[in-house]
C-alpha cells in the first residue's frame, strides 16, 4: 500500500509540473503574441511618408509613433518609429489631414507589471514543485539526502515477544538490550558497555525482522526501520548522507532502535571481484562504520541489522566494537513449530479435532513464514468450502500446497504417462519402506501438484542434527529408485528423474568431498566451489585446489556411489516385484495411497510412530545434508 501511495504522489507531482509548464508557455505566448508584421522606420522616412500622405491612423506616444502606411502595392503596413523632438510634426499632420491620437506616458506601469508577473510565475512554479511536496510528505526533489527510514512511535507498537515463537534462545540473547533501554543506569553504574550493534542472521523467513520489532515493543522505545538498499542510489554520496541523517534522527529521539534489514546490500566486503569496488556502496559502508564508532551506549541508541548471508559481510563491520553481538535465528524445531502455529492460529477458528502438534510433526524444515502460510492457506481453503472452522483436511492440504504447490486437476495426462508416473513413484515408495535408515512414508500420489506430476511424501518422526553415512546412502538409493522402476517395468527411462539425479549427485558429492565419508578418498574436506568471490558468483569464481589426479578419483568415486545405489534400488524392487505391481495398480486406481495401505500390500508391520522411537532405532529418520533448494528438503520426492 505504501508503494502505491508513493507512486500516486509521484504521478500527482508530474501532473503539477506539466500544468505549470503549460501555464508558463501560455503566459509567454500572451506577452509575445505574434500579430501583423510591424516595420521599423527611420524618422526621416516617416517624415517623407507624412509629406506624401501615405501614413494613416497614427498613435503618438511619448517615446514612439505607430501607425500604418500604404506600400507600393497599396497594402497597409504597420510601422513604428522613435519620436523625435519635432514641434512642426503636428502642423504637418494637420496639413495633410492625417488622423492621429495622443497616448499618455504610462509605459513604466506596464514594464513593472510585466516584470513582476514573471517573478511571481517563477516563485509559484518553484513553490509547487519543490516547497509544497517537502511540507506535505518530506520527499521533495531537494530532500533526496534525507533518510527514508520509517519511525514507529513507541505508543503505537503492538508487537512484543508474545508474538514471536520458536526462537527462545534468540529472545534470551536480546533480553540485555531490552533491560538496557529500559534502565541504562543499571549497566552504567558498573562500568559495563552494551554492544553497539546486534546482528540477526538466519535463513529467510525465520522471523528476524519480527524479532527486532518485538525488541522495540518490549523496550517501549522509538523504532527506526530501513532497508539497506534504500541507502544506495545512483548519485555517489547520497547513501552516506542518508546514514548520517538516520543516526541524527535517532539521537534526537533516543532511546531508540535503528533496524537495517538485509544488511548485506551495503555491508559486503569492499573491493571484491574483478571489476573492483562500488563507490556508492563503499562510501555508505564507510559512513556506517564511522557512525558505529561515533556514538556511545550512554546515548541510548542500539543498531540492529538482519542478513541471510553473514559470510559475505565486511570484517570491519562485524568486528567487536561495532556489531559485537551476533544472534542466530535458526529454523524452529518441533516444539518451536508448534508454538509458531499457535501464534498464527489465534486469529483462525480451528475445529476441535485439529492438533497443532501433529501439524508441526508434518512440517520439518519449515520456517516461521512457511508455517504462517500453512495456517493462512488452510483458512482460505475452509472459507472456499463454506466451512464453519478449519479442519484436519484443510491443514493437510495446506501443508502439501506449501510443499509442492496446488493440485493441477485440469492437467490432462495420457494413460501411458500415468503408468510411467505411477511406477516411478511406487519405486520411491517401495525402496523407502525397505531401507533401514529412511524417513517413514506418509503417502504416495500421482495427482499433479505444482510442477510435479506425482510425489512420495516422507515425514521424519523427529528433528535430527547428525547424519550417518548409511542414511545418506539410503537417501541416494531412494532418489534413484524412480528411474530404476521405469527401467525395470518399461525397459527404458524418461526425463522424469532429472530432479532426482541432481539431488542424488549433490548428496554423493557432499558425502565424498566435504564430509570425508569415502574410504578411497579418505577423511578430507575439499572445497566444493562455495568459497568464491561473492560478486562474481560461485560458479564463475570456482577454482579447484587439488590435483587433476585427485579430481579423477573423486569423479570415479561419485560415479561408483551412484551406480551402486542404482543397482541396489533395482535389486530391492525386483525382489518385491509382485507387491510392486499390486501397489502400482492400486495407485492407478485410487491416485492416492496412504501409509497403512502401503504397509498392507508390502506385508510389513506398521511404521514406527513418534512414541515408539527410542534412542537408537534402525528406522531413524534421515536428515542428510541437503542441496540448496527453496522447498523444505525432507518433505517429498517429486517426479
Amino acid at each position: 500500500m505504501t508503494n502505491k501511495n508513493n507512486n500516486n504522489r509521484r504521478i500527482v507531482s508530474i501532473h503539477q509540473i506539466l500544468i505549470w509548464v503549460a501555464i508558463f508557455a501560455v503566459a509567454v505566448f500572451l506577452f509575445n503574441r505574434p500579430g501583423a508584421q510591424t516595420q521599423t522606420l527611420d524618422y526621416s522616412d516617416f517624415k517623407q511618408k507624412v509629406a506624401t500622405g501615405q501614413v494613416a491612423d497614427l498613435t503618438v506616444a511619448p517615446g514612439v509613433i505607430t501607425g500604418t502606411f500604404k506600400d507600393e502595392a497599396g497594402k497597409d503596413v504597420n510601422f513604428k518609429t522613435v519620436r523625435m523632438e519635432d514641434p512642426d510634426l503636428v502642423k504637418e499632420l494637420s496639413a495633410k489631414e492625417i488622423r492621429y491620437k495622443a497616448q499618455a506616458d504610462n509605459s513604466w506601469v506596464g514594464n513593472i507589471l510585466f516584470n513582476v508577473l514573471w517573478i511571481l510565475l517563477l516563485i509559484g512554479l518553484w513553490w509547487f514543485v519543490f516547497i509544497r511536496p517537502q511540507r506535505s510528505d518530506g520527499k521533495s526533489a531537494m530532500n533526496f539526502a534525507r533518510s527514508k527510514a520509517k519511525m514507529q512511535d513507541p505508543s503505537k507498537q503492538t508487537i512484543t515477544f508474545k508474538d514471536v515463537a520458536g526462537v527462545e534462545e534468540a529472545k534470551e540473547e536480546l533480553q540485555d538490550i531490552i533491560k538496557f533501554l529500559k534502565n541504562p543506569k543499571r549497566f552504567q553504574k558498573l562500568g559495563g558497555k552494551l554492544p553497539k550493534g546486534v546482528l540477526l542472521y538466519g535463513a529467510p523467513g525465520t522471523g528476524k525482522t519480527l524479532l527486532a520489532k518485538a525488541v522495540a515493543g518490549e523496550a517501549g522505545v522509538a523504532f527506526f526501520s530501513a532497508s539497506a538498499s534504500e541507502f544506495v542510489e545512483m548519485f555517489v554520496g547520497v547513501g552516506a548522507a542518508r546514514v548520517r541523517d538516520l543516526f541524527e534522527q535517532a539521537k534526537k529521539n533516543s532511546p531508540a532502535i535503528i533496524f537495517i534489514d538485509e544488511l548485506d546490500a551495503v555491508g559486503r566486503r569492499r573491493f571484491a571481484g574483478i571489476g573492483g569496488g562500488h563507490d556508492e556502496r563503499e562510501q555508505t559502508l564507510n559512513q556506517l562504520l564511522i557512525e558505529l564508532d561515533g556514538f556511545e551506549s550512554k546515548q541510548g541508541i542500539i543498531l540492529m541489522a538482519s542478513t541471510n548471508r553473514p559470510d559475505v559481510l565486511d570484517p570491519a563491520l562485524i568486528r567487536p566494537g561495532r556489531f559485537d553481538r551476533h544472534v542466530a535465528v535458526p529454523a524452529p524445531d518441533l516444539k518451536g513449530r508448534e508454538e509458531i502455529l499457535k501464534v498464527h492460529a489465534k486469529k483462525v477458528k480451528l475445529a476441535p479435532e485439529v492438533n497443532l502438534h501433529t501439524v508441526a510433526k508434518g512440517t520439518p524444515g519449515f520456517v516461521g513464514a512457511d508455517l504462517a502460510n500453512v495456517v493462512n492457506e488452510a483458512a482460505i481453503l475452509a472459507a472456499r468450502a463454506d466451512k464453519e472452522a478449519v479442519d484436519n483436511t484443510d491443514m493437510d492440504e495446506a501443508v502439501e500446497r506449501v510443499i509442492a504447490g496446488p493440485q493441477k486437476k485440469s492437467r490432462i495426462i495420457s494413460e501411458k504417462e500415468k503408468k510411467i508416473i505411477a511406477a516411478h513413484e511406487v519405486g520411491h515408495t517401495v525402496v523407502a519402506r525397505l531401507t533401514n535408515h529412511s524417513d517413514p512414508v506418509h503417502k504416495v500420489t500421482i495427482i499433479p501438484r505444482g510442477q510435479a506430476l506425482g510425489y512420495t511424501l516422507q515425514l521424519p518422526l523427529e528433528d535430527k542434527f547428525l547424519t550417518s553415512k548409511s542414511e545418506i546412502l539410503d537417501k541416494i538409493c531412494i532418489l534413484l529408485a524412480g528411474r530404476a522402476a521405469e527401467e525395470i517395468v518399461f525397459g527404458e527411462i524418461t526425463s522424469g528423474a532429472s530432479d532426482d539425479l541432481n539431488k542424488a549427485t549433490a548428496y554423493a558429492r557432499k558425502m565424498i568431498m566435504e564430509l570425508g565419508m569415502s574410504q578411497n578418498i579418505g577423511p578430507i574436506a575439499l572445497p566444493g566451489g562455495e568459497e568464491g568471490e561473492v560478486f562474481l558468483g560461485r560458479d564463475l569464481s570456482r577454482h579447484r585446489q587439488y590435483s587433476e589426479q585427485l579430481a579423477q578419483r573423486i569423479d570415479a568415486e561419485i560415479s561408483d556411489t551412484l551406480q551402486s545405489a542404482y543397482a541396489r534400488a533395482k535389486e530391492i524392487i525386483q525382489s518385491r516385484r509382485a507387491q510392486f505391481d499390486e501397489l502400482v495398480a492400486r495407485l492407478l486406481e485410487k491416485e492416492v495411497v496412504e501409509a497403512p495401505e502401503i504397509d498392507e500390500i508390502l506385508g510389513l508391520k506398521p511404521q514406527p510412530t513418534e512414541e515408539s522411537v527410542g534412542e537408537i532405532s534402525p528406522k531413524e529418520p534421515s536428515s542428510a545434508p541437503q542441496p540448496e533448494t527453496a522447498v523444505p528438503p525432507q518433505q517429498a520426492e517429486l517426479f
